[in-house]
């Protein structure tokens, strides 16, 4: 069973490739969202022994650093490196 942990959004690495995939206006129409009925589902991040690195949830962890949010919940899951 997957746990929620906080995790410090300016210590979550956004690979390139998934980089790539963000639209800035999806980001900001999610933040309105959470906003008013807050975060539904947690990201999902990786450990790899220095950082954690995003898995799934781009949009949620942009969102949440343009409502200016230090922390965010996330699922530590085990993943294959991208």
């Amino acid at each position: 069973m997957l746990r929620i942990h906080r995790v410090k959004v300016d210590s979550i690495y956004i690979p390139t490739e998934r980089r790539k995939t963000l639209h800035p206006e999806t980001a900001r129409a999610l933040a309105e969202d959470i906003l008013e009925n807050g975060m539904k589902m947690p990201i999902q991040v990786r450990f790899d022994g220095k950082r954690y690195i995003l898995i799934e949830g781009l949009h949620r962890l942009e969102a949440a650093k343009f409502l200016g949010e230090t922390e965010i919940d996330a699922y530590l899951v085990q993943a294959r490196k991208h």
